[in-house]
């Protein structure tokens, strides 16, 4: 990823914007917002480490594509 520096509030519109799945958004929101590593957010998702780390980069690929 770039590297970017958005307010909390641009990040949340463009997550909101381009993340379609809820539990997606979430995923995102906590990992860039909070800066929740991978590992705790699988637990709390009850996901493994890969699926969590391919939501993310998944989702800021799409996000941040055209900034």
């Amino acid at each position: 990823m770039k590297d970017i520096n958005l307010s909390r509030t641009e990040i949340t519109h463009l997550t909101d914007e381009y993340v379609f799945k809820e539990r997606d958004r979430a995923i995102l929101k906590r990992r860039l917002l909070d800066g929740i590593c991978y590992e705790p957010l699988a637990e709390e998702f009850d996901l493994s480490v890969r699926q969590v780390k391919n939501i993310v980069y998944k989702n800021e690929k799409r996000m941040f594509h055209s900034l």
